[in-house]
């Protein structure tokens, strides 16, 4: 995290991941785990986990992956970085919105760009799972909380938990 093209990456991904922070798995995937290789697969999952059971938005993500490649230097910088752009972009953008929603084209070209959004989480969600669920034990929490997320939407905090701690016991009885 030292050069500035690490900050620059971080940077372009503040500006170009919007809506939601599960956009950035994507980009995240491919730039740092196949491109880059900054990353193993592993490391993504457990900096999504890490995203997923802290206060905050998923773009949490991003301090942790900058905690892995750097320490607190690499956290607080990456931080920034993810962060600084959608504030920027917020600042700018917000007063337009209504104007833009109000145009029949533009408002159609913005729905689109939302379904083109979930179109690249449903893959990334894809492509992580298949590193994430790798056993019997693993397909049997992943169809578990998937059923409770859908049925009883329990919160995925404790879903999360309820995995780390299923995962512990399936490691010490096997």
């Amino acid at each position: 995290m030292e050069h500035a093209e690490n900050i620059l990456h971080l940077l372009k991904l503040g500006a170009v991941v919007f809506g939601s922070g599960y956009v950035l798995l994507a980009f995240l995937r491919t730039d740092l785990v196949d491109r880059l290789h900054w990353l193993t697969e592993k490391q993504l999952l457990d900096a999504v986990a890490v995203g997923q059971v802290t206060p905050g938005p998923v773009f949490t993500t991003a301090t942790f992956i900058g905690y892995i490649l750097a320490g607190g230097k690499g956290a607080a910088l990456a931080t920034t970085a993810i962060f600084l752009p959608a504030f920027v972009l917020v600042a700018i953008t917000g007063p337009l919105l209504p104007r833009l929603r109000s145009s029949k084209t533009l408002s159609m070209l913005l729905d689109g760009v939302n379904a083109g959004s979930l179109g690249l989480m449903a893959a990334v969600a894809f492509l992580l799972t298949r590193a994430a669920v790798f056993n019997l034990a693993t397909a049997l929490i992943a169809v578990g909380s998937t059923a409770l997320v859908l049925r009883f939407k329990v919160n995925p905090t404790w879903l999360i938990l309820a995995g780390a701690a299923l995962g512990m016991l399936y490691f010490h009885l096997r």
